[in-house]
């Protein structure tokens, strides 16, 4: 099939662990090769955010990036794009009249809005993968939430109007069917994990308890539980992988929250903050870590605890969204309510005033990890594809 992919803001060549560049970008990536490797011609549509980008670049995995002219060459917060998504509309549409994909794969409310207006004119199907939702954040985040105020309303059209919502979690299956998704129309099919990269290997032996939490700096995330957690774990240490580079850490909103957080409960001289780390040095990061935490307020997935878990590492985490589906308590490992650091302390002394525990939790969830591996995600991603393009094009509409 020719596949078009479109992530206008996750673009698959960022570099990770700035504050929009994570799960999604990762997934894209992982997602795209994956189709590609399976004889598949495909295309991924993202927002040129440097003028020192290629219109077009073709990676080493043997798939396409076109970078689209929407809003100006530089980086821009993904909450402010929406008004620059006409123009990346009516890209779409230029070339998409000129040259038709067989179906197009949006990734994000963004990517589909721009994407159905664009397939429609010429009638390719559309899938859409949501990543997040607008109606779980804004009851997470209240007033602080900043998505442009036309997102819930253009969630809930795209969710009756696709010809496929692919989700990520059975969790999120609820909330779609409650914003009006047809369950006959949804898909559950999981982000995966590079189990090629991501694999058990030694454990090191740290000199005090080691707890690991990874991922972008951004207060939903919950690592301000887990500084707090510590307070109620005496001798052990928590590093945090995720944000600036290490030189820009000093210059961070988040990073300088939460070192007063450490300061607030006395234990920021057993707090570590490492910044961004490239992602193929991960496995060894892991491997340094007695538990991996993941302690999102909510999440539409949750890649880190899966990839810790291919590494061969215990996890705890938040009872929320894909973690519910990736985390198995009391097998590869336990899951606790979000916000709530006294919970999360007692798990996380358990586990490690226990290491035969740890070590079987470490084994289950590296068993476990294997049946998310890319390649099989790929394929059930392709079948769902495919479905759209045997079922026919998508409904023409008038320009």
């Amino acid at each position: 099939m020719r596949i078009a992919m479109v992530s206008e803001h996750a673009s698959p060549l960022a570099t990770l662990g700035g504050v929009d560049a994570g799960g999604q970008n990762v997934h894209v990536d992982a997602l795209a090769a994956g189709l590609a490797a399976r004889g598949n011609d495909v295309v991924v549509y993202t927002r040129r955010d440097s003028p020192r980008l290629a219109d077009r670049v073709l990676t080493p995995s043997g798939y396409v990036v076109e970078h689209v002219p929407a809003g100006p060459p530089t980086e821009v917060p993904k909450d402010d794009l929406w008004p620059f998504m006409e123009d990346f509309a009516a890209y779409l549409g230029q070339r998409w009249d000129e040259d038709p994909p067989d179906v197009v794969h949006a990734h994000f409310w963004m990517s589909g809005a721009a994407t159905t207006w664009a397939a429609r004119r010429v009638g390719i199907p559309v899938a859409q993968t949501f990543h997040a939702l607008g109606t779980v954040k804004r009851r997470h985040q209240g007033s602080a939430d900043t998505s442009p105020p036309a997102r819930l309303d253009i969630e809930a059209e795209l969710c009756r109007s696709v010809d496929l919502v692919v989700a990520t979690c059975t969790d999120e299956v609820r909330e779609l069917v409650a914003m009006g998704a047809d369950p006959a129309r949804v898909r559950v099919v999981p982000c995966g994990v590079d189990t090629g990269l991501f694999r058990p290997r030694p454990a090191e032996s740290p000199i005090r308890p080691r707890i690991l939490s990874v991922g972008r700096l951004v207060e939903r995330k919950g690592v301000a539980d887990v500084v707090a957690a510590l307070g109620r774990l005496p001798e052990v240490e928590l590093h945090v992988v995720g944000g600036p580079s290490r030189d820009g850490l000093d210059l961070d909103p988040e990073v300088e929250r939460l070192r007063s957080i450490a300061a607030e409960h006395q234990v920021e001289d057993r707090v570590v903050f490492h910044g961004g780390v490239a992602r193929e040095r991960m496995p060894e990061v892991f491997a340094a870590a007695d538990v991996v935490v993941s302690t999102p307020w909510y999440e539409p997935f949750g890649i880190v605890p899966l990839e810790a878990m291919a590494c061969g590492r215990p996890v705890v985490g938040t009872a929320v969204g894909g973690l519910l589906d990736t985390i198995e308590p009391g097998v590869t490992g336990e899951l606790v309510p979000p916000r709530d650091p006294a919970a999360l302390a007692e798990a996380l002394a358990g586990l490690l005033a226990d290491p035969a525990r740890r070590e079987a939790y470490g084994h289950a969830g590296a068993a476990r990890a294997a049946a998310y591996a890319w390649e099989d995600v790929s394929r059930r991603t392709e079948e769902a594809l495919r479905a759209l393009v045997v079922a026919g094009r998508g409904e023409v509409v008038p320009r």
